[in-house]
């Protein structure tokens, strides 16, 4: 694998092709995506590097008075052989990184999974390389939709989270940042998002108008006069109640600084490296309390905490370094509606084979950068859910509704509901077979009968339409609907292939009009009901869909595969969509496994689904036709929070919690044909937006064609 290597004797640094690690107990191998260069941090480290052994002894008298110790313990030889080895010793550059799980070592088994994207930390472990080994402690999962990009900026957040932390800011107290690096502007972000009034200090303006674009509500040039004034006309005269110093500088000018604009016993928070030279006289006065940050926070630096996996009682320390880890991600969501957006912090992109030059960036003084982000070759973007753009169907008084196909289903499920529905008027139904078709428009009262699809799609007085054709039609007659601007319910499955999806997508991409699939159980009232209970839960929810589908016979059109697609397809798709609806969050994961079936005629009815979710849920879908047709066909369990909810065959739902059951019986079996329906319906005549999130139904609809992929390989697909 290739790493940025530098020599801690002459400061060369070079991309290099070193072995591969390998995972070890309580650790993790992670394969990077990508990087974040610290510039304050690296130009330092880069630069006391470059330095030769009389500048190094300059900069380092800690270290000088170590060797001089040694020297006269064990001789001039040995000093110096000691020395010369350590100088010879190859820096790992890097601490900031983001990456995908490859193996988890022993002890972390479902605490983290390969394939899972986490943000890791660490100098010497979060480098700069293709493949890290980090402990448990020093990484944290990345939230469903932050970008890799973003999640590499974690271990800086948390310094800066800590940094905050150390000033026990609160509600509408007032800190002041000074330096608007990196660590400082996530800082202003984080005093910002608790609460706090944000005071940026710098010298460069474009550092400053990016401060105030994140929330400071002053952003001062260090280089004007005036701040104490500014500081007092913003806090009545009292003064900061916390400085946080994130400046970079030799100089003791920032305590100084800190010291002017602080209130009578103000606290100080010290994040980068500068000059320790106090002015005694004005900390005395005021009071005023000095804390030098520890990096990410507490457990850095401590090997049993870091190194061995041993954590702290969180009544005694809340908020450790993999907790600060995990809530700088958290805060990151694009879900959130004020979060912590660190994309207008990075200014330059590499590819990671580039490395050389982004460095040459840093460590240069000719083109300013803030960000420096290193993206690997391989690594893919965040999944992007498809964007289609929101319905501009116009809003009607009723749904005029075509149907194209009335099979047996339709006939004995789907026109009975349409036919109860008010606001619905059935106006042209559509058939192979103009026997069927005029059978079908009598029956169900609808207004005209034809053979030919287009009656119903290039009718301008049918705002609506409902497939219900064999499976190898859906897509194409569903892209054409919505080519013809009208919004259609589509019989599930969406699609047989990869291709039929992405023609539905092209067309709904260019059209003002919405779809829908047939995934009729999630519209079920106990389905519902189990959906808010497992909502109340925050943690991940453990799923098992029991399906005893019933034998169908090997010539049916379902187990023709150009035609039916089968049953994994055409039927698991339900429990699929089921089980996405009830956890709510995106799948990321499909492995399936099926009965050894033999014989010309054999079908695939026989399997098992594992589906894992970005939130860490998991659910098991058990489908089979070896059972007896009179035992139930559906059973679901769900378990969260320490509780248990069970639906028999949509027709009892049982909730076991605190040690009681209690149990509700339905009337009539109900598994939602009507609520779909009138759902669709609903959303035609106001003009949208449809009922179910369109880009879940592609989710939906890839998973079960990864299920198929994953029973013809026999490994699990990672979505």
């Amino acid at each position: 694998m290739k790493q940025v290597i530098q020599s801690a004797s002459s400061g060369e640094l070079s991309l290099r092709e070193v072995p591969e690690p390998k995972v070890r107990a309580g650790h993790l191998l992670v394969r990077t995506r990508t990087s974040l260069i610290s510039p304050g941090t690296e130009r330092l480290v880069v630069a006391f590097a470059k330095k030769g052994l009389v500048a190094k002894a300059r900069a380092r008298p800690d270290l000088v008075k170590k060797v001089m110790a040694k020297a006269r313990r064990d001789g001039l030889k040995a000093t110096w052989d000691a020395v010369r080895a350590r100088l010879d010793e190859p820096l790992p550059l890097g601490y900031s990184a983001a990456g995908e799980v490859v193996a988890v070592g022993a002890g972390l088994e479902g605490a983290f999974r390969a394939g899972q994207r986490v943000a890791v930390a660490g100098a010497g472990l979060a480098n700069h390389a293709e493949l890290n080994v980090v402990p448990r402690n020093l990484a944290a999962a990345v939230p469903d939709g932050v970008a890799d990009e973003e999640a590499c900026f974690a271990t800086l957040a948390a310094i800066a989270m800590h940094g905050t932390r150390n000033l026990g800011a609160g509600l509408g107290d007032v800190v002041a940042v000074l330096g608007a690096g990196l660590v400082g502007l996530l800082a202003v972000r984080l005093l910002v998002l608790s609460g706090v009034r944000a005071v940026a200090l710098d010298y460069d303006r474009g550092r400053l108008d990016l401060a105030r674009r994140l929330g400071a509500e002053l952003a001062w040039d260090l280089a004007e006069t005036g701040l104490e004034e500014a500081v007092g006309a913003l806090t009545a005269g009292k003064g900061c109640d916390g400085i946080l110093i994130a400046a970079a500088t030799e100089s003791s000018q920032p305590l100084e600084t800190a010291a002017a604009i602080a209130r009578d016993r103000g606290r100080i928070s010290m994040v980068g490296m500068t000059g320790t030279e106090f002015p005694f006289r004005e900390f005395m006065h005021k009071e005023l309390s000095l804390v030098v940050s520890r990096s990410y926070g507490p457990g850095r630096y401590d090997a049993d905490y870091e190194e061995r996996g041993v954590t702290y009682p969180p009544g005694y320390v809340r908020w450790t370094e993999t907790e600060n880890l995990a809530e700088c991600l958290r805060l990151m969501s694009p879900s959130r509606t004020s979060r912590l957006d660190v994309a207008p912090l990075i200014t330059h992109r590499f590819d990671f084979a580039m490395a050389e030059d982004a460095y040459a960036l840093v460590t240069g003084e000719h083109e300013p950068h803030l960000g420096v982000v290193l993206a690997y070759a391989g690594a893919p973007d965040a999944v992007a859910r498809p964007a289609f753009p929101a319905p501009g169907v116009v809003a009607g008084k009723s749904c005029v509704l075509g149907v194209v196909g009335a099979g047996a289903f339709a006939r004995a499920v789907l026109l009975p509901e349409l036919k109860k529905l008010d606001g619905v008027a059935l106006h042209t139904v559509v058939t192979r077979a103009g026997a069927s078709a005029e059978h079908a428009q009598k029956t169900f009262g609808f207004a005209a009968a034809d053979t030919d699809a287009e009656a119903v799609l290039g009718n301008p007085d049918i705002n609506a339409v409902l497939i219900a054709t064999p499976h190898d039609s859906h897509a194409a007659l569903a892209a054409r609907a919505l080519a013809a601007g009208k919004p259609v319910l589509v019989e599930k499955p969406l699609a047989l292939d990869g291709a039929g999806i992405n023609q539905v997508i092209e067309a709904r991409n260019a059209s003002s009009a919405f779809f829908q699939v047939g995934f009729n159980r999630r519209f079920a009232p106990m389905a519902e009901t189990l959906r808010r209970r497992l909502a109340a839960f925050p943690g991940p929810k453990f799923l098992i869909l029991r399906v005893n589908a019933g034998a169908v016979p090997p010539a049916s059109w379902l187990n023709d595969e150009a035609e039916g697609g089968g049953r994994v397809l055409g039927e698991v798709c339900h429990f699929v969509d089921l089980a996405r609806h009830l956890v709510g969050a995106a799948i990321t994961s499909v492995q399936a496994d099926a009965t050894g079936v033999t014989g010309a005629t054999a079908t695939c009815d026989d399997l098992s689904a594992a589906l894992r979710f970005a939130d860490g849920s998991l659910a098991t879908i058990a489908y089979t036709a070896l059972g007896d047709d009179s035992y139930g066909k559906e059973r679901i369990e769900a378990f969260a929070g320490g509780t248990v909810v069970t639906i028999d065959n949509f027709r009892g739902l049982t909730v076991t919690e605190d040690g009681r059951t209690t149990t509700d019986k339905a009337r009539s079996q109900d598994k939602g044909h009507g609520a779909a329906l009138k759902a669709f319906a609903d959303a035609v005549a106001a003009g949208g937006p449809p009922a179910i999130d369109e880009a879940e139904l592609i989710e939906t609809s890839l998973a079960t064609l990864a299920l198929a992929e994953s029973l013809q390989s026999g490994e699990r697909i990672d979505l």
